[in-house]
């Protein structure tokens, strides 16, 4: 493997560790800190508004410098702020830093998205930035189950040092292997901003925020999916994150292949037409004991079928400004994660079950492909206006 895409996988991996494992240590966290856990909460809502205001703010602080220097940098940051939470003696403290680890977040997957790209063989792109997003998927296999086990028990501070480690390795990694690069934008931020102006992009962040926000109303409520429906122990989560997170590696690189043999507007509807089916699926199946880890493993895979595709499709549709729009995708995915737990929480708490979870993840992917299709006609559309309107030299 690239050693350069290798050291983008590492950092994928410490950030997908400190994204997710804080979910699984929350009642150790909210106990040590003497917090309810529904405000122990507030560190994922923390971090999650760190990646939506630092994708594009540090992406466009950085957009002069090389990108090796800038992906640096942002690894350094990563590091610090992950670290410092370990020593984190309160809420107010905790909660401060945990914006602060979360703001590299979005920068570092955009930018290194767009560096992965690169760095990968002509028509081969595709697949570099999915190696770039295995250590995202890693994590969720390996990473976040062991950090969970080290939180519950030892202490949860281990589990930060453990991040810390990780971004050790992440800033070694990408000083040493990826090479010298040009900086990372050749026009002006302002000259950037004018990106906003694409109908397309605005769509794609949409579908990304919607479609995404499917995979979180399902994952959010895993737990009590497992435990109250299913009928499993506790002590059986564990085994089903884990099988999530073998699906999300086998999807991400799948994904990967569906973009390089469709298009990557196509894969994602493939991908979200699948969704859709196996959501539905499992509010059938959910109830039996074998079927409900069958289809964890099996939603893992599709819906991280769109992680490289949706990536793809928003750098094609940021033409000049790639390593922008790829940051915003970041921002749209972090939205997603809170939008797709929100509305999922509304029917449980109505009383509907935690199968009504996976109701509103269907709807939310469906509502995805609507979008994927408006931008295929959109495409059409200008097509057949230029087609209309030839310039003439």
């Amino acid at each position: 493997m690239n050693k350069a895409l290798l050291s983008l996988a590492i950092g994928g991996f410490g950030i997908g560790l400190t994204e997710f494992v804080i979910m699984g240590i929350l009642p150790e966290v909210a106990t040590a800190l003497d917090i309810s856990i529904p405000k122990a909460g507030h560190f994922i809502s923390a971090y999650a508004l760190g990646v939506v205001i630092g994708a594009p703010v540090l992406t466009g602080l950085g957009s002069k410098w090389p990108a090796n220097k800038v992906l640096l940098v942002l690894m350094l940051w990563f590091t610090v702020f992950n670290t410092l939470s370990t020593f984190a003696n309160g809420y107010h403290s905790l909660l401060i830093l945990r914006f602060l680890s979360g703001l590299p977040h979005g920068a570092f997957f955009g930018i290194g998205a767009v560096v992965a790209g690169k760095l990968s063989k002509p028509g081969k792109e595709a697949q570099g930035i999915a190696i770039m997003f295995s250590g995202l998927t890693f994590a969720n296999l390996l990473g976040v189950p062991l950090g969970t086990y080290l939180g519950k028990h030892f202490s949860w501070h281990v589990s930060f040092y453990m991040v810390g480690i990780v971004g050790i390795l992440a800033v070694l990694s990408v000083h040493f292997w990826i090479p010298a690069l040009k900086q990372s934008s050749e026009a002006s931020f302002l000259k950037e901003l004018k990106i906003f102006k694409r109908l397309e992009l605005w769509l794609i962040i949409l579908l990304t925020t919607i479609g995404t926000g499917g995979f979180f109303a399902w994952y959010s409520y895993i737990a009590p999916l497992i435990t109250e429906v299913a009928g499993h122990p506790d002590s059986m989560v564990s085994l089903a994150m884990i099988l999530a997170g073998l699906g999300m590696v086998i999807g991400n690189f799948l994904g990967a292949k569906l973009a390089e043999k469709f298009t990557p507007i196509y894969a994602i509807i493939i991908t979200l037409i699948f969704m859709v089916i196996c959501l539905v699926l499992n509010t059938i199946l959910a109830s039996d004991k074998i079927l409900v880890l069958v289809m964890t493993f099996i939603i893992g895979a599709v819906t991280f079928c769109l992680s490289t595709p949706i990536q793809v499709a928003i750098i094609n549709a940021s033409k000049g400004s790639e390593t922008l729009g790829s940051s915003l995708n970041q921002s749209a995915f972090n939205i997603g994660n809170a939008s797709g737990a929100y509305f999922a929480g509304l029917p449980i708490a109505m009383g509907y079950g935690y199968t009504s979870a996976d109701w509103v993840g269907a709807v939310m992917a469906g509502i995805g492909v609507l979008i994927a299709v408006g931008i295929i006609f959109l495409r059409k559309k200008q097509v057949n206006r230029k087609n209309l309107n030839p310039v003439c030299d």
